[in-house]
């Protein structure tokens, strides 16, 4: 989605050399359209890892390591783990760890008095429909560990609680490396998300989902549209997060519902926010925040300074069915209209989509931004009106 794009070009615009290591560079075409050196390893192997910096010592010097997750969070705690081993800047591997266990982490949040759904940790499906009892329907299921919103699902009734129990705990389920799965209870609200560098809340904005029981984001806003009390009631639940899961360093984001009961924490994320959040918050309050990390990540002073304020927005481009991408139009003449910011495209043509009920669906964004949120919402549309793609439904088998 063009997270890793955006840590390239700011690590050049700082002078320096980025390097990517990755399993499979080949997945990004930006690298080899922009002739960046990568380096194919095992980026869950931690020995490789620190071998292949190593070698790399020889050459270079190494002015700082990070990275960004798609799909899975564990990627920072092994930055953390490649940082402290090489003596630079770095987040906390074992704080990143906790969180990563969606389990250990809304544990963690409870024991500290943070507002959190009802949950149970289930590992088979008596245990899901004693929790699913417990609780009372709907219930949201999600595997204890992954992001991206893969595996999550609302279960509005026995029949869809069995159906999603049994994927997460076949063999089809892409986060499937452990059969854990919690139970919680749907929170029901308007949804809000924090981004935060350190111990500062850089801005709040607000998402909305395409239609259950999935949850794919589809349109972001910042700032939120918040009253004073709202704003105050977000930015202390935050930080009552980051002590309780003892993160203090770096980038973070936290999602909530606002609900009847006030703001209650869906998941807190040890990392930046991916792409089209860094977009909109440096359009919304001129700050930069990929560059600010990367400032961080190699020793240097960073500052979280707002130049200005803008409602700035994005539309997630989701398709609304299977098949196999013919043609995209109109990027072009959405981005001439007056306000525009970005269009981007994830899918070529020939492209088969399948769709996952996860961030996967996602096909492309249209970044919007002016002084005031109507108007912004106005440009928005326009763009996306202005936008048309072609998708041929796969043969049915009958066919």
């Amino acid at each position: 989605m063009g997270t890793g794009q955006l840590y390239v070009h700011a690590a050049q615009r700082l002078g320096l050399h980025p390097i990517t290591l990755s399993a499979d560079p080949a997945q990004y075409d930006y690298l080899t359209a922009e002739n960046i050196e990568a380096i194919r390893v095992d980026t869950d192997d931690l020995d490789a890892l620190i071998l292949e910096c190593s070698r790399l010592r020889a050459t270079y010097e190494i002015a700082g390591i990070t990275g960004f997750a798609t799909p899975g969070e564990s990627v920072y705690a092994t930055v953390g783990k490649l940082c402290r081993h090489f003596g630079l800047p770095g987040p906390n591997p074992e704080s990143i760890e906790r969180c990563c266990d969606k389990f250990t982490q809304r544990q963690l949040l409870a024991e500290a008095g943070v507002p959190v759904p009802a949950y149970r940790l289930a590992t088979k499906a008596t245990e899901v429909e004693r929790a699913a009892a417990e609780i009372g329907l709907p219930v949201i299921l999600k595997p204890a560990v992954g992001n991206g919103s893969s595996g999550v699902r609302l279960c509005r009734d026995a029949g869809e609680l069995a159906e999603h129990t049994s994927y997460l705990l076949g063999e089809t389920h892409i986060c499937q490396t452990s059969p854990r799965i919690l139970v919680e209870e749907f929170a029901q609200g308007p949804y809000c998300i924090a981004d935060i560098m350190g111990n500062e809340i850089v801005g709040i904005g607000a998402g909305e989902f395409g239609l259950p029981p999935h949850f794919v984001y589809r349109e972001y806003t910042f700032p939120a549209q918040l009253t004073d009390d709202q704003q105050a009631g977000i930015v202390d639940v935050s930080l009552s997060c980051l002590r309780a899961l003892d993160l203090d360093w770096g980038p973070s984001c936290i999602e909530f519902r606002w609900t009847k009961h006030g703001p209650v924490v869906i998941e807190v994320n040890p990392r930046l926010a991916g792409s089209p959040d860094p977009q909109l918050i440096q359009l919304a309050y001129g700050i930069d925040l990929v560059t600010e990390h990367i400032k961080l990540a190699i020793g240097d002073e960073w500052r979280l300074r707002r130049s200005h304020s803008q409602t700035a927005s994005a539309r997630i481009l989701v398709p609304d069915h299977d098949g196999t991408v013919d043609w995209i139009d109109g990027a072009s003449r959405a981005a001439g209209v007056p306000g525009l910011a970005e269009v981007t495209w994830y899918v070529k043509p020939n492209t088969p989509i399948i769709r996952k009920g996860d961030y996967r669906d996602c096909i492309g964004h249209v970044i919007a931004a002016s002084p005031s949120a109507t108007q912004t919402a106005a440009i928005l549309q326009r763009a996306v009106d202005s936008i048309s793609l072609s998708i041929t439904p796969f043969p049915t088998i009958d066919e």
